[in-house]
């Protein structure tokens, strides 16, 4: 993607999740042999949508461009469905939407369909997760070779180790989050949902700081989670070109994000602001 495809000031959704029709159509099906996928989508309520209902909504709120994003789905058939939807997507809306590609990490599959996806000119991974597990490092450490060889992005699932319990929430440690970041120095790392709280390590004295040099953090559902005063932390703990404004639309609307961003309990200047909502990431898939 080249630089001059961005404005500054352009409003950039870098989470979001779209889904083939056939996924939409008869979820119940693709939730056999798939617990994550039924954990979070089986309840009928769970909203989903594809490429049109996205790009739709992105009018309506007046967001320039969207990441869309896969699942990290454990059977083949269906990370490749995936991935082929997205690719289509984004060729349908070449100016609206980037995609991530998404593969189950473990899989004997998985790095073989992670490099397909990219030659097809998808522009990173993601969002790569665990719902069930704590990190499995070993076949992370392969994605992130992967994305640094092709200088993508990978956003990857974090969440808070403590606190309530929601579909999604995996039994993830900060501990293997950090090593896997240490071992992949240059992997560009975007953690979903303001990276199960990392950046308040960012104020040790020794290391941290450094070691974060690579990685981003992404708003996903952060209304439900934090504070409007975790944005403004962020930014002053790691710096104010860190902060990714994701919405996990069609969890939430862009405009709840914007509100709470842009709130003065978050206390960014208009400048911070500015970088947080788009320009931020732009820089870092130009």
């Amino acid at each position: 993607m080249q630089a001059g495809c961005y404005s500054a000031g352009m409003i950039i959704d870098v989470h979001t999740h779209i889904f083939p029709p056939q996924v939409m159509a008869d979820r119940e099906r693709f939730c056999q042999g798939e617990p994550a996928f039924a954990a979070i989508y089986q309840n009928p309520d769970a909203p989903m949508v594809d490429a049109e209902g996205l790009v739709g909504a992105m009018d309506g709120e007046g967001v320039d461009i969207s990441w869309a994003v896969g699942f990290p789905w454990i059977r083949e058939e269906n990370a490749r469905l995936h991935n082929d939807y997205l690719q289509q997507a984004i060729q349908a809306h070449p100016k609206r939407l980037r995609g991530l590609a998404c593969v189950h990490p473990p899989a004997d599959w998985a790095m073989r369909e992670a490099e397909r996806s990219l030659g097809l000119g998808l522009h990173g991974l993601g969002e790569l997760a665990f719902y069930d597990s704590d990190l499995d490092t070993a076949s992370l450490g392969a994605m992130c070779d992967l994305a640094a060889e092709a200088d993508a992005p990978l956003l990857l699932h974090t969440n808070e180790p403590v606190g309530h319990q929601y579909p999604g929430k995996a039994p993830m440690t900060l501990a293997a989050l950090y090593g896997l970041i240490t071992a992949h120095p240059a992997t560009k790392l975007v953690l979903a949902h303001m990276g199960g709280g990392l950046f308040f390590y960012a104020a040790l004295k020794r290391e941290v700081s450094d070691a974060l040099a690579k990685v981003w953090l992404d708003t996903a559902a952060a209304p439900f989670l934090y504070r409007p005063r975790a944005y403004g932390l962020a930014v002053e703990l790691m710096g104010e070109d860190k902060l990714l404004m994701g919405s996990d639309y069609p969890l939430l609307p862009v405009s709840r994000y914007r509100r709470e961003i842009g709130s003065p309990e978050a206390g960014l200047s208009p400048e911070q602001l500015a970088l947080a909502l788009g320009d931020n990431a732009a820089r870092l898939l130009a």
